[in-house]
């Protein structure tokens, strides 16, 4: 990239968003660059504007990125977002202290009227926002002026105009701030900024880095059959042609019902030949044999992904100088695996354990969509002329069901785990719900599931316990299911705002008429091949409905998660998790057609092995796609 070219540059304080940012740029068809807080005031050169990104930390704690102070003296733009609002009041002279109240998810915005702000030229008075936030500022910085407030947060929007300065608390890079776009577009605008970018430009270079990455070298691919890795082999193919491009699927026994065959019939018939199939669910299924920490599974799937690639190598007689491992990574992932300097690990990708690490290290790993999100992915796919099939597949990870399916030794739950679950459920239990109707309220029952998730609040990982609420008993074994969907986000948001042990919503769809709630506990259970298959069955039952329904194009992707909380260690208890995203790094729950879902219910409470059935009808944040 040339360095004449004018830009904005993001500094990237370690938030789970702060690629995003640029990419919202980059999307509006302004350049942007990521570069460290630290960074030297020459790295400015040509920069019109600058945006400060959230991040992990908080101001006060002792550890915190390292921030070069004198690019607060640049005579240019400064948008701080979240953290980045918080560092651009400290440099005034403003306060910032924990807030009274976290602000995880929706919030609205009021904007002052007396106030005139270009960022928000254009912009009705009263906005949805989107917060992820424990933190606030409590005083102004020098010269700052309040522009807009939410019901917690009475300095949400800032600016300093003499100064060229603004700060928001909410984060208007993600989709659900749906006035963030033109929030970007008024800042470009404010800088001076031209378009010099678009989508023909992007797939030049991802093209030519793929040439000159791979120099004379061929390019061995995982291909999972996921829309990632797909369509990496389709940029691989047109940039070096297919004799110097090898498929590989790994059909590692967490694959869905039939998923391989597919994967397969899918690419001969666009024309892909150069790839081949290996059958390693028994390699698969020993590595991960007995593990039941989420962490672990990972590692071990991600790991073995090198041993089979090893094994693979030597059985088709590959030349290892010659040949480059490529993965299907996409920037979310390196992201949640803490791969940027100030980032919090929220879980471990399988394409970033050791092994592939060490492989990056050497520089024998290329990966041509690293610095893309799915959304980008995607528009890439179109333009190489991939299928609909192809393009828009549910996103279908390297790990398949392996992380759908929750483990439990028998032996781990400690005396802290019962504590906390206690308190759980006394911080549940004291939390106003008042949202439903007279009828849902006078019903509600209200239990917390003794299992933990992964989440993410403020750009931190959380492992934390999730509600689960029962409504009207309707018989035979089912249960009332809300059917406003902005009375079940409120609930789901005003529960994981206020608990301190919970981080999901999860609403009860059916459970065994005959099984009393006590008498489900946690059972032991691994990720075997029975417990596998029984998740292919429910997995497959869901897939079905969605493709019969037309609405598996409609959301963004579906997970089934298996839960060890059962009668007894052969039956198991399943949740729902049908999500909308653009980019993977926000996403709403998405709400189903209640026929839609009355299919399924009923369909899977007719398999015998399954106790209960739940719905998970949580935001991310607060909580990530899946549970572990």
């Amino acid at each position: 990239m040339s360095d004449s070219r004018k830009k904005i540059i993001v500094l990237d304080f370690g938030s789970q968003y702060a690629h995003l940012i640029a990419k919202r740029f980059r999307m509006l068809g302004y350049y942007s660059e990521i570069a460290l807080p630290s960074a030297d005031l020459k790295t400015f050169e040509n920069c019109k504007g600058v945006v400060f990104s959230g991040g992990p930390s908080s101001v006060y704690e002792e550890k915190v990125p390292e921030f070069n102070s004198e690019i607060l003296s640049l005579d240019i733009p400064i948008l701080g977002l979240c953290y980045g609002h918080y560092i651009v009041q400290l440099g005034y002279n403003g306060k910032v202290c924990k807030a009274q109240v976290g602000e995880f998810g929706f919030a609205n915005l009021s904007l002052n009227p007396e106030v005139k702000c270009p960022l928000f030229k254009g912009i009705e008075g009263s906005q949805q926002v989107w917060m992820s936030h424990q933190d606030g500022v409590f005083e102004l910085g020098q010269g700052f002026e309040t522009v807009g407030s939410t019901k917690d947060c009475p300095f949400a929007a800032t600016q300093n105009l003499a100064k060229k300065r603004f700060s928001l608390q909410f984060h208007c890079e993600v989709k659900d701030t749906p006035c963030g776009n033109k929030i970007f577009e008024n800042f470009a605008e404010f800088c001076g900024m031209e378009k010099n970018w678009d989508q023909d430009t992007v797939l030049q270079i991802i093209l030519e880095n793929i040439k000159k990455d791979a120099g004379s070298r061929n390019v061995l691919l995982f291909l999972s059959g996921g829309v990632d890795s797909t369509i990496t082999f389709a940029l691989l193919n047109k940039a070096l042609g297919q004799e110097r491009v090898l498929g590989l699927h790994i059909d590692n026994g967490f694959m869905r019902k039939n998923e391989s065959a597919k994967v397969a019939e899918a690419y001969h018939k666009f024309g892909f030949n150069n790839f081949i199939v290996e059958d390693a669910s028994a390699s698969f299924l020993n590595a991960i044999a007995g593990l039941t920490d989420p962490q672990k599974k990972r590692m071990a799937v991600g790991e073995n992904f090198i041993t089979v690639r090893n094994e693979v190598v030597a059985k088709q007689h590959l030349d290892e100088n010659n040949w480059l491992l490529a993965q299907g990574t996409l920037y979310p992932d390196i992201i949640e695996s803490g791969g940027t300097k100030n980032s919090n690990t929220i879980k471990t990708h399988h394409n970033r354990v050791a092994g592939i690490q060490e492989l990056i290290a050497k520089g024998l790993i290329i990966e041509p969509i690293r610095e893309l999100y799915k959304d980008e992915v995607r528009a890439i796919g179109k333009k190489l002329g991939l299928s609909e099939e192809l393009v828009m597949r549910h996103p279908f990870p390297g790990p398949g069901l392996s992380i759908n399916v929750l483990c439990n030794d028998g032996k781990s739950w400690s005396q802290k785990d019962e504590d906390e679950l206690l308190a759980a459920k006394k911080e549940l239990n004291e939390i106003k719900i008042d949202m439903f109707c007279q009828n849902c309220t006078a019903n509600l029952k209200r239990d917390v599931l003794p299992v933990r998730s992964v989440g993410v609040q403020g750009d931190f990982r959380t492992y934390r316990f999730p509600a689960l609420l029962t409504f009207a008993d309707e018989g035979n074994g089912f249960y009332h299911f809300p059917k406003k969907r902005e009375k079940l986000e409120a609930c789901s948001s005003t529960i994981t705002n206020s608990a301190k042990y919970i981080n999901r919503t999860c609403i009860k769809l059916y459970q065994k008429p005959e099984l009393k709630d006590e008498v489900l506990k946690l059972q032991e259970g691994y990720c075997e091949k029975r417990r596998l298959d029984q998740l292919r069955e429910v997995d497959n039952i869901v897939l079905t409905e969605l493709h019969k329904s037309g609405w598996y194009n409609k959301i963004f992707q579906h997970l089934t998660i298996d839960l060890p909380y059962a009668s007894c260690s052969e039956n198991a208890s399943f949740v729902l998790r049908p999500v909308i995203s653009e980019d993977v790094m926000t996403a709403r729950f998405a709400m189903l057609p209640e026929e839609l879902l009355g299919n399924i219910v009923k369909q899977i409470a007719a398999l015998p092995f399954v106790d209960a059935l739940y719905f998970d009808a949580t935001n991310k944040p607060p909580a990530t796609f899946g549970w572990e």
